[in-house]
């Protein structure tokens, strides 16, 4: 095996020309109120798209070091993104309060629609503003060389590809990521149990609960038993179905995925459909009883920014960053705007599946193009044809006082649509009598790709399933196994790192399974022969998101410890102080289980435990006192416990029925974290040294039900309880019946 080729970018002479068109000191508002001056500079490389922005902190706090992060999915002016973020999630400010400077590019992309020709130009436009960053450092601060530290997150791909192939960083800590094959796996695979189980979602959650039954498969069909199954061997995570359980539907960057799949695989569109060996043909498989092709006629069209109807629309009050890990791939989606188009007919029914319905222009001037359906408006005649808790109807006729829509037709409305920048041009061509069509097909279809996508390398254990006892697939497969195509580096992960890494990897990961940090573990281990340069951190009860916004009554973010991660491999490179230990967790097929305790999971996540009157299921009469107690103990080496809190009640993820509050979704994230109460926390060494703390409170519950208590720990790494950055945070959770 030849030398690995690893690419300099001081020599390249592309990206030999920089140019400076901003320098100037700024202020930056932190956490609490301080404003810190920084020096902003922003640039680019002559000849060709890529611009880069530094944010150097004053002389007297530099640390010699750098951080830069990478947005998965990059845009023309994503070099500013950052400069948006607050609070918890205020990267820059992190790195000023840690005598860090911040980088962030655009990694040469041109385009919201898509990246470079050359993909490779993302690590080397990006390996170019790291080292032309330290030359101005050192003119600067008269400083040597300053160490980099590139992080990223998404299925990590372009940090990792950093670190592999570049000698421009010191380390990096890539988080939440996938493997080679995540793409569109994962995204397909989350959306096919959405729509399988989107009448179970709430049976699911219930029995992983606190206090609950522990059998997810209690009282469901054989047909959703069979596709809860398969997703679970998948790698996904079954506590997460908590989202849909509480009204949030989201089927991620599908829509951005799907023109890459039809481009490099159409024929499979039509396989699934007609061919043995696909869903789409099983005998009354859930595929068919879920596909919808309707045809109906225009009467008339609105065009975007006539009406908007602000709750139609989904506002939900919850701040959004443009480069976030579960944000930065809808610069690419157009919004329909209010756009709608009355129609003769719509489709009616008591369980129409009307999320990817394609809305096709049959005849006229826009015959051949194509939007997607946002949502059916029923005129004042026509019965409601949706279920809110298992698709995207408006069931109130409500809606038709604000479209205008006529009480013996009906009306859709345009949606999400992808890389569409002639949306207007498109609708007004469109007259009343032009044909159009509704039609899901190709979405349902989708959703079962990753099972005609195996591996051939059979160390991909999640696909086991869908393998014969040789090893061969044991179902029809497509010529094209795309997965590698998706990483969208023009690299593949092959564990060669550069340079030292701390992975986070969230256990309750909708969109990258958790199983792919393990994964990427073993390829470190395979292309080094260990894993002395590597650690990996699991973190329970986290999403894939990296907002501060996920932090509830079921949920809580890992950014404290990632944060963390930056900070624990600076000193790794810089002063040769080793990192905590990695998670301690065994592997089954695509599932990773976490060792339960502290003394035994090691890493960096505090763990928790909660009781109810001495249970974690209690049976009280209404207005009899219950104990709450909070346990919590803190890994070896990773910091003392800083503060314990309760939420004493959990109306939004305890009942699991309100699946119509998906519009109002950060109104209830709000509502749940200000409902808690502090406790007053008493902090202990265990026998084996640990640092541990525990709290009670009392309360009651006046009224017979079901109640969930949730308390939350957060440690940091010196015990200051004031440092917001590297807060790192668990929760457990209790069940109280109520008689």
């Amino acid at each position: 095996m030849s030398e690995k080729m690893i690419y300099d970018a001081k020599k390249d002479p592309r990206y030999s020309r920089p140019f400076i068109d901003a320098d100037e000191m700024r202020q930056r508002g932190m956490p609490d109120g301080r404003q810190v001056p920084f020096r902003y500079v922003h640039g680019g490389f002559e000849g060709t798209d890529a611009k880069f922005v530094f944010c150097f902190p004053e002389k007297e706090s530099f640390r010699g070091r750098f951080y830069q992060y990478l947005c998965p999915f990059p845009g023309p002016d994503e070099e500013v993104a950052s400069l948006a973020r607050k609070g918890e999630d205020d990267t820059i400010a992190f790195c000023l309060a840690y005598g860090a400077y911040f980088i962030e590019t655009n990694m040469e992309s041109a385009s919201a629609f898509g990246g470079h020709p050359d993909p490779h130009r993302i690590w080397q436009s990006s390996a170019a503003a790291a080292e032309y960053s330290r030359q101005l450092a050192q003119e600067y601060y008269g400083c040597p060389r300053p160490y980099g530290y590139v992080f990223g997150g998404s299925g990590g791909y372009k940090t990792i590809a950093c670190i592999e192939n570049t000698n421009a960083w010191d380390g990096a800590c890539p988080f939440v990521i996938g493997s080679p094959y995540s793409l569109p796996n994962t995204i397909t695979l989350h959306v096919q149990g959405m729509r399988t189980l989107r009448h179970v979602m709430g049976k699911i959650v219930d029995a992983l609960d606190a206090g609950g039954s522990g059998d997810m498969y209690e009282g469901l069909t054989e047909d959703e038993a069979k596709m809860l199954r398969e997703i679970t061997l998948m790698g996904f995570p079954p506590q997460t179905w908590f989202m849909e359980a509480a009204g949030r539907w989201d089927d991620g960057s599908l829509p951005v995925l799907m023109p890459g799949i039809r481009q490099q695989d159409p024929q499979y569109f039509k396989d699934f459909w007609e061919k043995p060996g696909y869903l789409g043909t099983e005998p009354g498989s859930n595929a068919l009883r879920d596909r919808l092709q309707f045809k109906t006629r225009v009467v008339s069209v609105h065009l975007p920014g006539e009406k908007v109807d602000a709750e139609a629309a989904g506002a939900e009050g919850e701040e959004e960053y443009s480069n976030g890990v579960d944000t930065a791939w809808k610069k690419s989606l157009v919004d329909g705007g209010g756009a709608w188009i009355e129609v003769e007919e719509v489709p009616t029914g008591e369980d129409l599946y009307l999320k990817g319905v394609n809305i096709g222009f049959e005849t006229g001037a826009s015959a051949g193009k194509n939007m997607l359906l946002g949502d059916i408006i029923y005129g004042g005649n026509v019965a409601a044809g949706g279920n809110a808790a298992t698709s995207d109807v408006n069931a109130t006729c409500g809606v038709n006082a604000t479209y205008g829509v006529n009480a013996t037709c009906g009306g859709i409305t345009i949606g999400m649509c992808y890389g569409m920048d002639d949306m207007e041009s498109v609708l007004k061509a469109v007259r009343p009598g032009d044909i159009l069509t509704l039609d899901n097909s190709d979405y349902i279809a989708v959703q079962s790709y990753y099972r005609h996508q195996v591996p051939p390398d059979a160390s991909f254990h999640a696909w086991d399933q869908f393998r014969n006892a040789d090893g061969t697939p044991a179902i029809p497969q497509r010529e094209n196994i795309m997965g590698p195509g998706f990483c969208g580096t023009g690299t593949v992960q092959e564990g060669t790192i550069q340079g030292k890494v701390i992975l986070t990897q969230a256990l309750m990961d909708e969109s990258t399974c958790p199983w792919c940090g393990d994964w990427y573990r073993s390829a470190v281990r395979k292309a080094k022969g260990n894993e002395d340069d590597f650690r990996i951190y699991y973190y329970e009860r986290c999403l894939h998101g990296d907002v501060s916004t996920l932090d509830t009554d079921m949920i809580v973010n890992y950014l404290g410890g990632l944060k963390q991660a930056l900070l624990d491999i600076s000193d790794w490179v810089k002063r040769g102080i080793e990192p905590r230990q990695s998670s301690v967790y065994e592997m089954e097929g695509g599932c990773v289980h976490i060792a339960r305790d502290a003394a035994q999971r090691k890493g960096m996540q505090p763990v928790i435990r909660l009781t109810a009157n001495g249970s974690e299921c209690a049976h009280v009469k209404a207005g009899e006192s219950v104990t709450l107690t909070a346990s919590a103990q803190v890994p070896e080496g990773a910091g003392e416990v800083t503060e314990l809190t309760f939420s004493l009640s959990d109306p939004m993820f305890g009942t699991y029925a309100r699946a119509d509050q998906g519009g109002v979704y950060g109104d209830f994230l709000a509502q749940a974290r200000s409902r808690r109460v502090k406790g007053e926390l008493e902090t202990y060494v265990t026998e084996a040294g640990l640092n541990g703390g525990s709290a009670t409170v009392t309360t009651s519950y006046d009224k017979p039900g079901t109640y969930f208590a949730t308390a939350f720990v957060k440690s940091q790494r010196n015990g200051d309880r004031d440092e917001i950055f590297t807060q790192v945070k668990n929760l457990a959770r209790a069940r109280i019946i109520v008689e």
